[in-house]
Order: C-alpha cells, then sequence, then structure tokens
C-alpha cells in the first residue's frame, strides 16, 4: 500500500455521486445523435437563465471564449481601453488584446484578492470602453459600486465569472447572482470549476437583448442562418455531450457549493484551535456576499517552504497565480513593472491554494492542518 495522498480536487468522488444521472444522460445524446448545439443546448440555456436570473444565457466553446464573444460583441477594438484585475487567470487578459484593444490595470484587495472599484475609477480615461472585473476564487466583486457609475460613462461592465457560478452579492436589498448584474457574465465549465463539465465549455450571459442576438451569431462564424455570415465570428459552439453533463450537474451545484462553504468554515476553526492565524490568513468573506470557494486560498508565512514540505507529506496545494498578469512578458509591451501593483504582487508571494472539494472530509482537512502545524513546529 502506497503513501497517503490528497489531491487539490478529487473529481472521481464527485463523479461517483452522479455516474447514474451522467450516463442516462449521455445515452439521451447518443441516441439522438444531435452533437453540436441544438436541443440539448438550448435546454441548459433555459434552465441557466432560470438558475441566474437572467433573460439570456449562450452556450460557447469555453471560458475563455466567452470573454473575447463578450467584447467582440461590444464591438471593442483598436484604440479602446479595457480595465481589469493583474492577479487572475491569463485569458481575462488575453481576450482583450486578442481584440487590439489595451488593458489597463487596477490593483486588489488584499483581504478578498478581488479587484477594488475605487481603483478602477481612478484608471477610466475617454478611452475606456469596457471593465472586466473577476470575481476571483468564488467571492463577488462589489459591484453596486461600479454599475452607475460606468453606466454614466457609457462603459460596459463585464464580469469575469469563470470561479464564481452560485455565488451572489446582497444588492439594494436584493440577492443577485454572478453573471446577473453587468452587462454580461462570462462562464466556464472547465471541469475543476464548481460548475464544470467533462471537457470544455462555456457560455454568456446578458440582460441586453441586442447583445444576446449579436452573440449567437458570433459564436457559429458569425452567421445568422447557414452559410450567409453577417460578420466575422468564432467557431465557438458547445457541443450536446457537455451541455448534457452541465445539465446533471447544474441540478446539484447548490448543494455542492453549500457543501464547499462547510469545508471553508471548518478549515477556519481548524486554524484557529490550532493558533496557526499567526502564520495562516483565512480567505475573508465580504459582507453581503455568498461565497462559493471554487479555490481556497490563504497567505501563508513562508509559503513556498510550506508549499514544498505539504507536497512532501502527500498534501497537493497549488499557487494561484504566481505571477501577475501586467509582469508577463507577453504582455511587457504595456509598460508595466515591478511595484505598479503593489498589492497583487504580494499576494503573489504569499498566497496558497488548499485542498478543498465538497467531498472533502473532516479528517482529511484535519490531517492538513496538522500537517501545517507541525511545519510551523506549533
Amino acid at each position: 500500500m502506497g503513501a497517503r495522498t490528497l489531491p487539490t480536487l478529487d473529481l472521481k468522488r464527485n463523479y461517483a455521486r452522479v455516474k447514474d444521472e451522467i450516463t442516462e444522460a449521455l445515452a439521451k445524446v447518443l441516441e439522438s445523435q444531435h452533437f453540436i448545439l441544438g436541443p440539448e443546448v438550448k435546454a441548459l440555456e433555459e434552465e441557466v437563465e432560470q438558475y441566474l436570473g437572467v433573460p439570456s444565457a449562450v452556450g460557447c466553446a469555453s471560458g475563455s471564449d466567452a470573454l473575447l464573444l463578450a467584447l467582440m460583441t461590444l464591438g471593442i477594438g483598436e484604440g479602446d481601453e479595457v480595465i481589469t484585475t493583474p492577479f487572475s487567470f491569463f485569458a481575462t487578459v488575453s481576450c482583450i488584446v486578442r481584440t487590439g484593444a489595451r488593458p489597463v490595470f487596477a490593483d486588489v484587495d488584499p483581504r478578498t484578492y478581488n479587484i477594488r472599484p475605487d481603483l478602477i475609477l481612478e484608471k477610466v480615461t475617454p478611452r475606456t470602453k469596457a471593465v472586466i472585473p473577476v470575481h476571483l476564487f468564488g467571492q463577488m466583486v462589489p459591484l453596486e459600486e461600479l454599475r452607475k457609475p460606468l453606466e454614466e460613462r457609457n462603459i460596459a461592465l463585464v464580469e469575469d465569472c469563470a470561479q464564481s457560478f452560485g455565488a451572489w452579492r446582497n444588492i439594494e436589498g436584493k440577492p443577485l447572482r454572478s453573471g446577473a448584474v453587468g452587462d454580461m457574465g462570462c462562464f466556464s465549465f472547465f471541469p475543476t470549476k464548481n460548475l464544470g463539465c467533462y471537457g470544455d465549455g462555456g457560455m454568456v450571459t446578458t440582460v441586453r437583448s441586442d447583445c444576446a442576438e449579436r452573440l449567437r451569431r458570433l459564436r457559429v462564424h458569425g452567421a445568422d442562418s447557414t452559410y450567409f455570415h453577417k460578420e466575422m465570428g468564432l467557431n465557438s459552439r458547445l457541443d450536446a455531450i457537455q451541455a448534457a453533463i452541465l445539465r446533471v450537474r447544474l441540478r446539484h451545484v447548490s448543494a455542492w457549493n453549500e457543501e464547499r462553504r462547510q469545508v471553508a468554515e471548518r478549515y477556519r476553526l481548524l486554524f484557529a484551535e490550532a493558533g496557526l492565524l499567526d502564520r495562516i490568513a483565512p480567505p475573508e468573506e465580504m459582507k453581503e456576499n455568498y461565497h462559493i470557494y471554487h479555490q481556497y486560498v490563504v497567505r501563508a508565512e513562508r509559503r513556498d517552504a510550506l508549499l514544498a514540505f505539504l507536497g512532501e507529506k502527500g498534501i497537493a496545494a497549488r499557487v494561484y497565480y504566481p505571477l501577475c498578469l501586467h509582469l508577463q512578458p507577453c504582455f511587457a509591451f504595456l509598460g508595466y513593472g515591478e511595484g505598479d501593483m503593489p498589492v497583487a504582487e504580494a499576494l503573489t508571494r504569499d498566497v496558497l491554494a488548499l485542498p478543498i472539494f465538497p467531498e472533502l472530509t473532516a479528517e482529511e482537512q484535519e490531517w492538513v492542518v496538522a500537517t501545517i502545524a507541525e511545519f510551523y513546529h506549533l
């Protein structure tokens, strides 16, 4: 018998819970022999619309394509500026550059890791055409601080919801889900997401009927009907097999998100009991937010040494993210340098993602925390 190990995410445990439902859903698609878009994708779009409380949801091939399609739909291009965070996955910024627009960065909150609305507003210029706040690790940005000021300036608000399906925020006395606040919301269904499929998949939500119509056209090469192309688009269609899988998993995602929250709370209590709160800073849930803990990211003293120690003991942990986007070599042409985004840069040296998934047991968490305490000689 090998040494004990613990992954950051165990997809096999989750699959076991819905295996029979998945098998039935896949058989239905195989019998239909309808694999691209079609009734299964349309049904998923309608179910997501109902779940999120949005008028339109448009499936596409990936979360990266969702961001790109959103900016294309808005007509973002050469000479435009789009404000976003330097502390996120690469696609948040690459989609801006691909349109010909220029990314402009605003620094983040050291407690939530999310972009700060006040710093966004400081970066607005006459060339600003859109803002992409990222609801990082499962927690929403306070978008109510942005909606009116951006609307007054005719600046689009595009939510990057890749890590936040099911998260919500109480805005003006009403719980609004991630993807239902801005002009558009962009989702990834990569397998590791809280709502993930078994391949690639994405979706764009919008409250604007004009945007919904153009999104549906752009995802099929810019065609309104087969072989008749109104504009240049992408080949970014969601396939029926992934849609069928997502329809099954959508039925369970709220329960799984709640289980993740229970895991997060257990971590917090265990850290406190172990006397680790002067070495480990747990993530903070902003008031009025419902955090779904896509990742459980702490700030850790001597992070790199702790990461190595956990690995030696069989516990997987990861760094999200080791290098800010404004310092990535491919974005050197933007002219940013070290020190320009001090909070985000500090996070890259301190953050550590610990194992979190709905099926993580209390005993496994106790092992993780005990191992961290061992590292700090507590």
